[in-house]
């Protein structure tokens, strides 16, 4: 498989289309008149995750049929996004030239993905309550979910354990969750923008303290019927896989879904294509790439970290 095909694979495989790293660039938003603040001065934990969650709760769906895909490796692509609470998820990316080349997805029941240019062909899918004991989870311990959560639209569990806000440069607030896994805990560092409370980076770190993946979302744009907010760049990288991506959803429409749902949450068949479950036991996980040569401060946890008491 060619390292353009591989990189597609590990990226979808891990569910991570979402997800940017430490070392990308900032985005920026570009004001003309700055909005109000909806944050106080230092606030205190619970109104950050009330400002937080009472926007993105409220986006129940969201679909952008003019998106693209850019990144290292591999051609631009043009894509469709389409999101509804709480497992639907779909992007499908192509070219003008050669027609569809991934397809992933998730319904209530599984997630599944298909690269066109893996050989040999597969569609590749796992019901999402057998994924923690898959072989699947041995190779990428990351859960799919993730992957929506990384488009902007996450939320705080309030049943989870929470420190912060941290105070960072640029009126920026960092707040880290502690997430027990069969490897031990795990942690998730959340940047917020002090003034307005969007969610701009996710970085995710597994019970080793190296990074999984993150993700760097710019562009915030308010819809005009909803009101609601959501970014509209998502920068990508993955470093146990050297892969970076960015996502354009350009003007995604929040509370609207386009196209059948029969057809958008079913696991679609492609032509001379079989079906590979991940759960079963006698399947053999891709092997993942050596992690990426990136900084000790990219990768590691901030030396200080402990695991937060409720």
């Amino acid at each position: 498989m060619h390292g353009y095909q591989r990189r597609l694979l590990l990226l979808v495989f891990a569910g991570l289309f979402a997800l940017s790293g430490a070392s990308c660039p900032q985005f920026l938003q570009q004001y003309t008149n700055p909005p109000p603040r909806v944050l106080p001065p230092s606030p205190t934990l619970e109104q950050v995750i009330d400002v937080v969650n009472r926007n993105n709760s409220q986006i129940q769906s969201f679909s952008a049929n003019n998106a693209s895909i850019t990144g290292s490796g591999f051609p631009a692509l043009r894509a469709s996004v389409a999101f509804q609470r709480q497992k639907r998820f779909r992007l499908r990316a192509e070219t003008g030239l050669t027609g569809a080349e991934f397809d992933l997805g998730s319904n209530d029941e599984l997630f599944w993905f298909w690269v066109r240019r893996e050989q040999p062909p597969a569609m590749y899918y796992c019901r999402h309550d057998q994924f923690a004991a898959s072989q699947a989870r041995q190779t990428t311990p990351i859960q799919p979910e993730w992957l929506i959560q990384a488009m902007g639209v996450a939320e705080f569990d309030p049943g989870l354990p929470h420190q912060g806000p941290y105070a960072l440069p640029n009126d920026r607030l960092e707040i880290r969750t502690v997430r027990e896994t069969p490897d031990g805990p795990a942690m998730k560092i959340t940047i917020i923008d002090g003034s307005q409370g969007w969610i701009l980076e996710q970085h995710l770190f597994d019970a080793r303290r190296q990074l999984i993946a993150s993700s760097i979302a710019g562009n915030h744009r308010r819809d005009p019927l909803s009101g609601l907010i959501m970014p509209t760049v998502v920068q990508v990288n993955c470093p146990p896989a050297k892969f970076s991506m960015r996502i354009d959803l350009g003007n995604a429409q929040i509370n609207r879904l386009s196209g059948n749902p029969a057809e958008l949450w079913s696991m679609p068949s492609y032509p001379g294509t079989p079906f590979v479950n991940l759960a079963d036991p006698n399947f053999q996980p891709p092997r993942a790439a050596a992690p990426a040569a990136v900084s000790a401060r990219s990768q590691q946890l901030p030396a200080g970290w402990r695991r937060p008491t409720r």
